[in-house]
């Protein structure tokens, strides 16, 4: 399975647009190659660089298995309703993209692409974005990977 973004390329800048220094818009996502008993999709973005270890930015799940991406601004919850966001460690329900302290240096960004063997996350009304995961991992059968960076 391949995740990929025609915002940006794996290991490469995420564009401040897509950060808390412009519209805070996640970005556009493509996946091929899920497998074929994939009943649903997770999609999970953190910064492995925090300082206080891995800040979750977002996770949206019960995405249709027949997906083949993301529209750039999916992670705003009041737009797209065929699938599910968790509440990431901003407190928020949906995606905020990186915002590291000014003169941090360079974070990680990853975006991580689950394949699931189940239609539905048995999780309560708004979770956590590790909540997501923990149940996710119980269904896994695949998953894919890239990562962006950015500093301010």
């Amino acid at each position: 399975m391949k995740l990929t973004s025609g915002a940006f390329v794996n290991g490469h800048a995420i564009p401040p647009q897509f950060t808390c220094d412009g519209e805070d818009r996640s970005p556009p996502l493509a996946w091929a190659g899920a497998p074929p008993e994939t009943r649903s999709l997770v999609l999970l973005v953190d910064d492995v660089d925090a300082p206080d270890g891995v800040f979750h930015h977002w996770a949206c799940f019960d995405i249709p298995a027949h997906y083949t991406g993301l529209a750039e601004g999916a992670g705003r919850p009041e737009r797209f309703e065929d699938f599910r966001h968790a509440v990431n460690d901003f407190g928020e329900l949906g995606y905020n993209g990186p915002c590291p302290p000014h003169g941090d240096g360079l974070r990680r960004y990853r975006f991580r692409l689950l394949a699931l063997d189940c239609s539905d996350l048995a999780v309560r009304t708004h979770p956590s974005c590790l909540e997501v995961e923990s149940a996710a991992r119980k269904h896994l059968l695949l998953e894919a990977r890239m990562t962006g960076v950015y500093h301010r």
